[in-house]
């Protein structure tokens, strides 16, 4: 109501002031507080007992009393050139179409009309249980878009929680760049919080309908496997695991670390500091979390702000035994290519992100690695450097071993070329697939905190492909250093002050109307009555 009447009342001022006038401001959006629920037990199968943690905090069960997370592993396809995506059921009877995986965005949607990149999809007509709510619904992504109706239906996953639940359903009628060449999925899972939902808040995202149906612990936790032993030159390998509703410990080895989740809308969490090899950025913390940081599966790269992706790229360059690489490798519109056989990996260090710890006066640090190297091939590389070509071709990565520096396939019978796995950001630092694929990625949204693990699909040749390690001090980083989501009451208050402002300016224009303008003897509008001494500066 707020909004609305604000913008009412800067709509009217505008049109009679014929432009001297223009109010604008932030939508206040609504922040959905997870509650606040547990797993336990490590067995063939997961047993969620009804009892209160440490904190006093009440623990969840699902109705039967059991979550069977064996049958959830592997449930995951595709590998993070092609995304990630798990098969579902929408409607009555059901229709199997491939959902992308993404924490990055709220809303599940699915192709409801032919594409010319799609096999198939889901169509609602045939569906005995959809029901359309009668509002359009559109989403912009970091790349691609599109828009379609919003309605419910009925969903069921053959590999996840036992039951069928009604869930919101965007179905896409239309997109630009959203569905692309090679991609075996029809639709996208937006797994983040409901700030992040279109057309509004209100549309409860897929994971709290699932909690709050079946009861299930509100958490989930991701393993994305095509960067290690996963990967195969299958036409559709096993890509990973979604486990929704607690934690499975074959996926991870060593210890779980936490770190907090800032804000909820995206998985928000704050960047202490990077390394390049064992050389500090040394950049103030905000610039790693300039406007915010945050993990998200639906995007392939690491992804860095401006300032420190540069640096990034100079410490790179700085410590590599190869000095004239051209900047089209770094902005991606070049790949690096190297003779078939040769090994570039020594060429490139490890990068590290440290986090904060849930004890905040701590941190820990995840490494990953360019690629391990191949115990079976030694071969040196010559120090003159790889040849460079572009602008790129269509690009498809090949299913081996890969962190930051990423093989290419298809593009020359001669050459093995590569492309780099980090990018420069507009929006923010995001952890994406390329990061993401080393590890096991729990989102404990019950207890606000996101946990990495060295995932057990992660290793290549019996080496793993990344590193984990803490705990160390915090002491030589800020109190804080993420940014956020300005906070719903300071919105209102925006809005409300705005409104007066102008509500105010109102007032004066419609005086200035009223009233006579006083004219010299002369007739001549003088500056003593005219509105050069009141306009706005």
């Amino acid at each position: 109501m707020a909004r609305a009447a604000a913008a009412s009342v800067c709509a009217f001022v505008f049109s009679l002031s014929l432009g001297v006038c223009l109010c604008s401001f932030a939508v206040p959006l609504k922040l959905s507080a997870g509650s606040y629920n547990v797993s336990s037990d490590v067995a063939v199968t997961r047993r969620v007992v009804p009892a209160a943690d440490g904190d006093g905090l009440s623990l969840a069960s699902d109705p039967s009393g059991t979550v069977n997370f064996l049958d959830m592993l592997n449930n995951l396809h595709g590998d993070h050139g092609r995304g990630y995506y798990i098969e579902m059921s929408i409607g009555t009877p059901g229709q199997k179409v491939n959902i992308l995986v993404d924490t990055g965005s709220s809303n599940f949607a699915v192709a409801a009309a032919a594409h010319p990149f799609i096999t198939h999809y889901f169509d609602a007509a045939l569906s005995s249980t959809y029901q359309s709510s009668g509002r359009t619904v559109a989403v912009r992504y970091t790349q691609g878009n599109w828009e379609g109706d919003l309605g419910t239906d009925r969903v069921s996953i053959a590999n996840g929680p036992n039951g069928t639940i009604t869930i919101n359903i965007a179905a896409i009628l239309s997109s630009e760049g959203f569905f692309l060449p090679g991609v075996n999925w029809q639709g996208i899972l937006g797994l983040a919080y409901p700030m992040l939902a279109r057309p509004d808040s209100s549309v409860m995202p897929f994971f709290n309908s699932l909690v709050q149906q079946l009861g299930i612990p509100d958490i989930f936790s991701l393993q994305m496997c095509g960067a290690g032993i996963s990967a195969s030159s299958a036409a559709d390998p096993p890509g990973g695991s979604l486990i929704m509703g607690g934690v499975e410990p074959t996926l991870y080895q060593g210890s779980m670390w936490y770190t907090p989740i800032i804000a909820e809308w995206y998985f928000q969490v704050e960047v202490l500091k990077l390394e390049v090899g064992d050389q500090n950025l040394n950049l103030d913390c905000k610039e790693y979390n300039m406007d915010k940081a945050f993990v998200d599966s639906g995007t392939t790269l690491l992804r860095l702000p401006v300032n420190v992706f540069n640096a990034v790229v100079e410490a790179i360059t700085r410590s590599s035994l190869i000095q004239d690489f051209s900047s089209g490798f770094w902005d991606g519109s070049k790949l690096a290519c190297w003779m078939k056989g040769e090994t570039p990996w020594r060429f490139f260090p490890k990068l590290s992100i440290y986090l904060r710890a849930t004890n905040t006066s701590q941190s820990f640090r995840i490494t990953i690695l360019p690629k391990v190297p191949d115990k079976h091939n030694h071969q040196c590389i010559g120090t003159e450097g790889p040849s460079l070509i572009g602008p790129l071709p269509p690009l498809y990565l090949s299913a081996v071993s890969q962190l930051y520096i990423q093989p290419i396939t298809d593009v020359d019978g001669t050459l093995d070329c590569f492309r780099f796995g980090l990018s420069s950001s507009a929006n923010g630092l995001v952890i994406g697939a390329t990061v993401m694929e080393g590890f096991y990625v729990v989102f404990d949204r019950a207890q606000r905190r996101l946990g990495f693990a060295l995932s057990s699909c992660a290793v290549s040749g019996g080496e793993a492909l990344s590193e984990i390690a803490g705990p160390f001090s915090a002491a030589d980083v800020g109190a804080n250093c993420s940014w956020g989501p300005a906070k719903e009451p300071f919105m209102w208050m925006v809005s409300y002050a705005l409104m007066a402002v102008c509500a105010m300016v109102l007032i004066m224009l419609l005086l200035l109307l009223v009233l006579p303008c006083r004219r010299n003897r002369s007739g001549e509008i003088t500056d003593e009555s005219s509105l050069v001494r009141h306009r706005i500066k």
